[in-house]
């Protein structure tokens, strides 16, 4: 077992200041504020695995141990709060797997365990994922009732071809009843669609994205089908559109949600007027986030360093660890020389980009620690950057994995 470290701080009770720089040892860093913090909950089951699919799910062949499982979720929060005594939590978002797959009451158990454990925010965005062919109206109803006020639904595609391909469990006609069933029962909910999808042309996409509109969703993530590692796509690769193809749908997205009035805030990311993900931009804003069940990742932050932690993925290993009095399998923290590239390379999937005190607030580190990466990403038309701002380039957000890779220690 991995022991949980205590920042020799109290959180919350003792400024940065009041411990002395005199006393902080070589390379630490030195916070001048917390940053926000979410919940992340993860829930590692679904129906089928799919083909693309390279996140910690696990095929529920029949009945899977959903008591059990929450058991070990609220053991890991309990084990998990003297990391973040005082810290408010602003956003939850409960991923899988597909956590749609809970029953009315297992998800009304983890939210109670959840109010019960943890202060949360009063505004708090509180999102789950749901994927069609696992929706019931009158299971949504309740999640709705259990304070779920945000929805995430997988759709991927309109097309009941395309859905076939990508080994999805529901076709076309349970995709657009899963939307219905949303927007009778959520105000706020995102549609996810992918792209470039196997044998797909532009005309299909286009279809596929004005289907989506014509819901009227308040937010969109649009991604762009790639052939992940350790999935049986990267295996047996399947014919896919061809660079410029892919280029023509990206430039057809871009056009067609900016006349639709969604705001392109992030790499794969489009928001109508305040209804950006916050859970979200908190990750890309480079804010903490504590997370619980099988294989979830936290990052939390003390005011001398940061942490980052692993739970075990299979649900029976995380189960088994969490009730033996800690579920983390791997912890370690930030070191300062790599904090400038960890930082950038989440808040560079930001199209606004981010004001440059904020690099200092969440890093503790100086912002010239980057200033030689900065130049030479702006020399190459990269990046842009003033004393308000600093961006990546419509040449930058093209081409991001080259310039996130310039910011490596």
């Amino acid at each position: 077992m991995i022991p949980i470290k205590v920042a020799g701080v109290s959180v919350g009770t003792r400024s940065p200041a009041a411990v002395g720089l005199q006393y902080l040892q070589p390379g630490a860093l030195n916070l001048t504020a917390l940053p926000p913090l979410s919940l992340y909950i993860h829930f590692p089951w679904c129906v089928r695995k799919c083909p693309y699919c390279d996140f910690n799910s696990h095929e529920a062949r029949g009945a899977f141990p959903e008591k059990a499982y929450l058991d070990a979720v609220r053991l890991d929060l309990e084990q998990s709060l003297p990391l973040i005594w005082g810290r408010k939590i602003y956003t939850v978002f409960i991923g899988g797997g597909t956590p749609s797959l809970m029953s009315a009451a297992g998800l009304d158990r983890l939210m109670s365990d959840v109010r019960t454990l943890l202060p949360l925010d009063g505004n708090a965005e509180i999102t789950m994922e749901a994927n069609p062919g696992t929706f019931e109206a009158e299971k949504f109803r309740s999640y709705r009732a259990s304070g779920i006020n945000r929805l995430s639904i997988g759709i991927q595609s309109f097309n009941a071809d395309h859905l076939k391909a990508l080994g999805r469990i529901h076709d076309d006609r349970e995709a657009m009843r899963s939307v219905e069933i949303a927007h009778a029962n959520f105000d706020n909910f995102n549609l996810d669609l992918m792209y470039a999808l196997p044998g797909q042309t532009l005309d299909q996409a286009r279809h596929d994205l004005a289907t989506a509109l014509a819901y009227k969703p308040p937010h969109l993530s649009l991604y762009h089908l790639t052939m992940e590692p350790n999935t049986v796509f990267a295996k047996y690769p399947p014919q896919l559109p061809d660079d410029d193809a892919s280029a023509d749908m990206q430039d057809m997205i871009a056009d067609v949600t900016a006349v639709a009035g969604f705001d392109h805030y992030e790499v794969s990311a489009y928001a109508q007027a305040g209804k950006r993900a916050r859970h979200n931009l908190n990750y890309w804003e480079f804010g903490d986030y504590l997370g619980v069940g099988a294989g979830a990742h936290s990052k939390i932050s003390f005011p001398h360093r940061v942490l980052r932690q692993a739970r075990y993925k299979q649900p029976q290993s995380f189960i088994e660890a969490a009730n033996q009095g800690n579920a983390i399998q791997e912890e370690h923290e930030i070191p300062r020389a790599d904090m400038g590239f960890e930082f950038m390379l989440n808040t560079l999937r930001l199209t606004g980009g981010f004001a440059p005190n904020l690099f200092g607030e969440r890093t503790g580190v100086p912002i010239n620690a980057i200033d030689k990466a900065c130049a030479e990403a702006e020399a190459k038309g990269l990046l842009y950057r003033d004393h308000q701002i600093i961006r990546p380039t419509e040449l930058g957000q093209r081409f991001l994995n080259d310039l996130q890779q310039m910011f490596l220690a």
